[in-house]
């Protein structure tokens, strides 16, 4: 049987392939801290949940936790990137959905473990 990766690591590195790209469009300006800071909460999201799979029992709830804080400043951060009209209006609206979808996988495995 071939190995089949859990759907938040395809749907986290979808976003990351999305994101990455999009915030190549912020100013300039702005680049060394609040984009800098949403992609370190976005690769820090991505790490926890690798860490998560590697561990068990207690730790791997903790890095569960770990993992929804970083995805909570995701959405600050592209809440503000979308009021600040630095992600248009259809733009959020996908990145939205990804995150969403992102929060309910992880809200399952957090509620499994």
């Amino acid at each position: 049987m071939a190995y089949q990766e859990m759907p938040i690591f395809t749907r986290t590195f979808d976003f990351l392939t999305w994101l990455l790209p999009a915030t190549n469009n912020f100013p300039r300006a702005q680049r060394s801290s609040v984009t800098k800071r949403l992609l370190d909460a976005a690769f820090d999201l991505r790490e926890r949940l690798e860490e998560a799979n590697a561990r068990k029992g207690a730790a791997r709830v903790e890095r569960l936790e770990r993992a929804d804080e970083a995805l909570s400043k995701v959405r600050l951060y592209l809440r503000l990137a979308v009021k600040w009209n630095w992600l248009s209006g259809g733009q959020y609206h996908h990145v939205a959905e990804m995150v969403t979808e992102i929060g309910r996988l992880l809200g399952g495995w957090m509620k499994k473990t």
